[in-house]
């Protein structure tokens, strides 16, 4: 699985013009699956977000994680993530889990990442056209995938 996250001050997700979730302080998730992605991959991925250390302390350095500061965190299913752009011009998402094996895949992680945060996550709706807003806090934007444990 694949994730891009920012560190936001706000975000928030409209589909068909209504408001699907909204955040202040934390991250916002973008995420995306491959048919061989385990409940291991979900799980250190959570575990990943949640504790990640991209927040500053007193100090001014980033030392803190969401769970540190209490902040939010919204989910958005974005297949594109798996785009590959190898050949031509027009990319190829063959990796991309086809959707209903990724729509469970993408429940299944919100409910892992739900646990690990201890409080409610704000989500996107799987398979949507919709209009992610957000105000990055920073900047920072880090990418991560759970085979490749950078």
């Amino acid at each position: 699985m694949r994730v891009i996250l920012q560190r936001v001050l706000e975000s928030s997700v409209v589909s068909d013009g209504v408001l699907t979730g909204t955040i202040g302080k934390g991250l916002c998730v973008l995420v995306g699956f491959e048919e061989a992605d385990t409940l291991q991959d979900m799980e250190w991925m959570a575990h990943k977000l949640v504790n990640l250390r991209i927040f500053p302390d007193a100090d001014g350095k980033l030392n803190t994680s969401v769970i540190d500061n209490g902040y939010e965190i919204l989910v958005v299913s974005q297949f594109t993530l798996y785009a590959s752009t190898q050949k031509g011009f027009r990319p190829s998402f063959s990796r991309a889990a086809p959707g209903p094996i990724a729509k469970l895949k993408y429940e299944q992680f919100l409910e892992v990442l739900q646990v690990k945060l201890d409080k409610p996550l704000q989500t996107g709706i799987f398979a949507a056209d919709m209009r992610v807003s957000l105000v990055n806090d920073g900047p920072v934007t880090i990418a991560i995938d759970s085979k490749q444990k950078e």
